[in-house]
């Protein structure tokens, strides 16, 4: 079907006039025309085509779903306040007047919310068949008149800027179908459970997926992120289960199924209820003789999947595609090894019935292969975390649709030339136009509901940074496809328009960006919970700093230190010195910025105060003070070690000057001086280490971020020793030299007696 058949099939019609105008486009690029061949393209004709692609029909269709999708808030908006004031009334006093025209007013209600969720699906069609349309458009643009002019590199400039290709529904969605159960609710009278509506849960181990990509300039630092957090997981080609060993990444080859009208990938793109997708997998190289699983995944109404999985070899795969093979063999070997108390031969039977059935209604055929490389992280026997990452992605065709020029052999499930020649990527020896290759890692994220927080903090942290880009909606079966089988399908996802741009981010940027996001998603949960009753509804307080501090690693950009030096060390070393200092007092305030010392919270005082930047607030309390304190034993020892070496020198400086009194004469008054001197020392280092301890505890009480080093005690202790000791040897050099030059008793009595020896 040409996409002019699906633009007409797929128009709302109260939208009629606001969809883009293809014939008009075809007709500027003269398409129809059969003596358009002879006459030459023109800057007139086309300045005349981009003018009406790229803002005549892209501003009409862009402002259309922008002021469509305000007009639905506001009437959302009107449901909820009138939803509000019928609860309210039901609680009041006039119960018995309101319960006249309640159910009346519910009915009222749920056609608005009706009509509300019509014209949001309508909107997302719209969305998806236009940007098609536009893509189509350059496609042909490109094609026949792109000699010298390209216009889809405009094109994908001007989509990244818009909103309408990138919209998501979901909390809009969310949004309604709470106010859905909320109507039901009031209209059956089950206001028990109504109140218990936003504080039920739901049972079983279940995942929350989250998708992205990730720039190979970033890769390593993601990987070396996660290492930090879980262990590597290492595959077995043989039975794809998990080992632990060290070994290469293993290989993995997904080989999706669909017809020649692609109705599954436009029934997953169109997220029709009930879709299902089937695809063979295997790890390694099938030289190798892996085991070959065959998943069929089908998508719940409420967003959960089923899965059903049959094991299957190699020689058996053609036979059972055709219906042919019904895996008697593995039913019999089953039955035998369970015996007739076992289900496993009926679930394996339905489950082979099931995929049969399956391909055999939607005449299905190998179409699509996907080949990557997969590095799988996850604590063994710990599965509140799977993390896997796929480098190295290519898609490759496996059709037979053309019947002249087949990739496939008819007669064949897979390409032989892959597998028999043992292929790898980037698999260069295939035609243009056979592969595809993705240019970024992917990035899946698996968190169990359920975890703590504590455990999923830094995943929380990982995917708010600026190394990963969002990718929530990305399927390899639906890129794969749109990127192959361009002329074959009229529906394009989204996602499309980013491959070419560079998905590289700020840091600064990413956690603004990160903060915006957070704020209204808590502003549309709080609106839902301000008319349902919860009592505990999330609220959003704007981060004090941006997270990249946490994740380690120079990341090759400007606005890195900035953040590091202005965000991390004035939000985390200010505060604790506020804390701190109420704790310790202004004596530790002031010896911690005494010029002595050399701590990163004294350089930061005598620094300045750094000037916070645009968006971030000063906290008045630190995280980590929010709950009870938890100090381990050792720090509380070692400050009281330290305390008793304190005390040990004090005792010894006081030995040394009561022993240096002692010694001393009455008439030595420079020794019982210095003896004094050494008993201050020993004074002020025994109060010292008295004061620090109690300082210190205070400290290790209040967590403080401050750094516990203080050199203004062993300082002065240091000066006063040196210079006791230099006055010591001063004096007692000064006397020794004055007593030399006193004469003595026997050296008069010699002078006298040689006076008498000449008088006689």
């Amino acid at each position: 079907m040409h996409f002019g058949e699906t633009l007409k099939n797929s128009t709302y019609e109260p939208w009629a006039s606001s969809y883009i105008d293809y014939t008009k486009l075809k007709r500027l690029l003269r398409e129809n025309e059969s003596d358009d061949e002879n006459k030459a393209w023109t800057e007139d004709d086309e300045a005349k085509f981009v003018e009406e692609l790229l803002n005549v029909q892209l501003e009409k269709v862009n402002s259309f779903q922008g002021e469509t999708y305000k007009t639905l808030r506001e009437r959302t908006t009107s449901c909820e306040t009138q939803l509000q004031k019928l609860a309210n009334s039901e609680n009041g006093s006039s119960r018995k007047k309101t319960d006249e025209n309640l159910e009346a007013e519910v009915e009222e209600v749920l056609r608005k919310l009706d009509s509300i969720t019509k014209e949001i699906n309508e909107l997302e069609k719209y969305s998806r068949v236009n940007f098609t349309g536009f893509l189509k458009a350059a496609k042909k643009h490109d094609h026949r008149r792109g000699s010298k002019y390209r216009v889809r590199p405009l094109l994908q400039v001007r989509l990244a800027a818009l909103p309408f290709n990138s919209e998501d529904y979901s909390p809009l969605l969310y949004e309604l179908s709470t106010m859905y159960s909320f109507a039901r609710e009031m209209k059956e009278g089950d206001t028990e459970r109504r109140k218990s509506f936003s504080e039920s849960k739901s049972g079983g181990d279940r995942y929350t997926s989250h998708k992205f990509w990730v720039h190979h300039e970033n890769l390593l630092e993601v990987k070396t992120y996660i290492l930090r957090r879980l262990p590597v997981l290492v595959y077995n080609p043989q039975t794809s289960k998990v080992v632990e060993s060290s070994g290469s990444d293993p290989t993995i080859s997904s080989l999706y199924f669909d017809n020649s009208q692609f109705s599954l990938y436009n029934k997953k793109l169109g997220k029709v209820t009930h879709a299902s997708s089937l695809r063979l997998r295997w790890f390694g190289q099938l030289a190798d003789k892996p085991e070959l699983l065959l998943e069929k995944k089908t998508v719940e109404e409420n967003g959960d999947s089923e899965e059903v999985r049959v094991p299957i070899k190699e020689k058996y795969i053609q036979s059972f595609i055709a219906g042919d093979y019904k895996m008697e063999k593995n039913l019999e070997k089953l039955r035998d090894r369970e015996g007739t108390g076992g289900n496993g031969v009926d679930t394996l039977r339905r489950s082979v019935e099931d995929i049969q059935s399956f391909i055999k209604e939607n005449d299905l055929q190998p179409m699509l292969r996907a080949n990557y490389t997969r590095t799988a992280f996850q604590i063994p026997g710990d599965d509140k975390v799977r993390i896997s990452i796929d480098t190295d992605l290519a898609f490759i065709r496996e059709d037979a649709l053309d019947e002249d020029r087949p990739c496939r052999s008819p007669k064949e499930w897979h390409r032989g030339d892959i597998d028999r020649l043992g292929l790898k990527f980037p698999f260069s020896e295939l035609r243009q136009g056979e592969v595809s290759r993705f240019p970024h890692a992917l990035l899946e994220i698996k968190v169990r509901k359920g975890a703590t927080r504590k455990t999923t903090e830094w995943v929380q942290d990982l995917m708010s940074s600026h190394l990963v880009k969002e990718a929530p909606r990305f399927s390899k079966f639906v890129h794969g496809v749109a990127q192959l089988f361009e002329d074959h399908v009229n529906n394009f996802p989204f996602w499309l328009i980013d491959l070419e741009t560079d998905i590289r981010r700020d840091p600064e940027e990413a956690f603004k960006e990160e903060q915006e996001r957070k704020a209204r998603q808590a502003a549309d949960e709080q609106a839902v919970g301000s008319f349902i009753g919860s009592k505990s509804m999330p609220s959003f307080k704007a981060a004090v700093g941006s997270p990249v501090g946490k994740l380690t690693g120079d990341y090759g950009r400007r606005s890195v230190a900035e953040v590091k030096s202005a965000v991390q060390e004035n939000d985390v070393d200010d505060q604790a010195d506020e804390i701190a200092r109420s704790a310790g007092g202004v004596f530790s305030g002031i010896l911690s910025m005494s010029p002595f010392s050399n701590s990163k919270y004294a350089r930061a005082h005598r620094d300045g105060v750094v000037k916070l930047p645009p968006g971030v607030r000063e906290p008045g309390k630190l995280i980590k003070d929010m709950n009870p304190v938890r100090v381990e034993p050792k720090v509380w020892l070692a400050n009281q070690r330290t305390f008793v070496k304190w005390q040990h020198i004090s005792v010894l400086l006081a030995s040394l000057s009561l022993g240096l009194y002692n010694a001393a004469s009455q008439t030595n008054k420079v020794a019982r001086v210095l003896a004094g001197v050494y008993t201050l020392i020993a004074i002020f280092v025994g109060v010292w280490g008295w004061r620090m301890y109690i300082v210190r505890s205070r400290m290790i009480e209040a967590r403080s971020g401050k750094d516990f080093d203080n050199v203004v005690g062993p300082i002065v202790v240091c000066l006063g020793l040196v210079v006791a000791l230099c006055l010591n040897f001063a004096f007692k050099y000064h006397a020794t030299v004055a007593e030399t030059k006193k004469p003595s008793d026997l050296d008069e009595k010699a002078i006298e007696w040689t006076m008498v020896q000449q008088e006689l």
